[in-house]
């Protein structure tokens, strides 16, 4: 994030005060601070919703982290081709979404930032959004990861709401972004604690292709969607083994169990409801039988763990970061701070035959 920009801003800023011509002046004006698959694939919604809602502002401003394909500037090909060529190739933006390579610029006045990218990266561009968007801005995590610090674990949602000092939602469902992008039916669940601005969010993104349920349960909804892209880890683990139908059932299952663990016994108050919403069960299902989850976990199987997960990373996904691996990660982290790896012998199992010498064997033969 905080590689120098290769950028001719000169042309952005004509795109940008190009695009105000779509503009209705409506009262909420809508960022996304992220341009990757799944970020692409929701901004290209919000586009298209926004000119049928008189409360919003037409234009979408999209934050890209800049950089280079083909020798021009990717801000710089969406801008002209409605495309982002890199993450999203297949589908197409309105006219309305712009693409900004300045964070400081794209969300300048914005009432709404959804956020889509990978956590790790989110911390540096905090004070300049603070200091950029609109008194009082609504915020919206659809980041599917957790972090942790000395006493435990530490929602992604919480450190916007801190660090923005701002009421954040969280959508999270069962959405692979290329499905999204060909207006495949799909669901996802926005998780609030102000049910207003839970309602005016799901009025963004809701449409016919892409249906929207909300819940007051931003908790519930935010580790289910951080804590199955885990188990889609041991799911790609039994595909590169050439397991069948009746193992990943199994370890969905097992799986799903320590999710809904893990849930209660970090946190209270959580809905068991949450659990069969689009973040919950439905969104463990799609991630285990495709995603980017799934599909490294299953090269890194069928190489019997002869290349890393990194290096599958990068051969496989063309600049997009891996979730689970990290969340797996994390996780440990946080059961080996708290004593509890042995409560939780699936995550620890994913955890070890990721990043130390466990067999993969392991994925069947640990007692759950």
């Amino acid at each position: 994030i905080s590689a120098p920009r290769m950028l001719r801003v000169g042309s952005s800023m004509r795109a940008l005060r190009g695009a105000r011509a779509f503009s209705t002046a409506g009262s909420e004006k809508i960022a996304m601070v992220g341009s990757g698959n799944f970020g692409s694939a929701l901004v290209r919604i919000l586009g298209q919703n926004t000119p049928r809602h008189a409360v919003f502002d037409d234009e979408v401003r999209m934050y890209v982290h800049e950089e280079m394909v083909d020798g021009k500037p990717l801000t710089e090909i969406i801008n002209q081709t409605q495309v982002n060529v890199k993450y999203l190739p297949n589908a197409s933006f309105t006219k309305n979404v712009v693409a900004v390579p300045d964070i400081t610029e794209a969300v300048k006045g914005a009432t709404m930032v959804c956020f889509c990218l990978p956590h790790q990266f989110l911390k540096p561009l905090m004070p300049k959004i603070k200091a950029s968007v609109a008194p009082g801005a609504k915020l919206l995590s659809a980041i599917k990861g957790i972090d942790f610090d000395d006493k435990g674990v530490v929602l992604i949602s919480d450190l916007l709401r801190e660090g923005l000092d701002a009421d954040c939602s969280v959508l999270m469902g069962a959405n692979v972004a290329n499905e999204m992008a060909s207006d495949a039916f799909c669901e996802t669940t926005i998780g609030y604690v102000d049910k207003a601005n839970g309602d005016l969010f799901k009025l963004a993104f809701d449409c016919p292709s892409f249906k929207v349920g909300t819940v007051q349960d931003t908790v519930g909804v935010e580790l289910c969607g951080a804590l199955k892209n885990i188990v889609a880890i041991g799911a790609g683990f039994c595909d590169g083994l050439g397991y069948g139908g009746n193992t990943k059932a199994a370890i969905i299952r097992i799986g799903l169990k320590e999710m809904i663990k893990f849930c209660k016994t970090f946190y209270n108050g959580i809905d068991d409801d949450t659990f069969l919403e689009s973040c919950g069960v439905a969104d463990l299902i799609t991630t285990c039988f495709g995603g980017r989850n799934r599909k490294c976990a299953e090269a890194f199987a069928a190489a019997g763990k002869q290349k890393s997960l990194d290096e599958i990373e990068k051969e496989l996904l063309g600049g997009q970061k891996l979730q689970g691996t990290l969340t797996a990660k994390e996780v440990n982290h946080i059961l080996k701070m708290k004593g509890m790896e042995a409560e939780f012998p699936f995550f620890t199992t994913v955890y070890k035959i990721s990043y130390e010498d466990t067999p993969l064997s392991a994925i069947t033969e640990t007692p759950y």
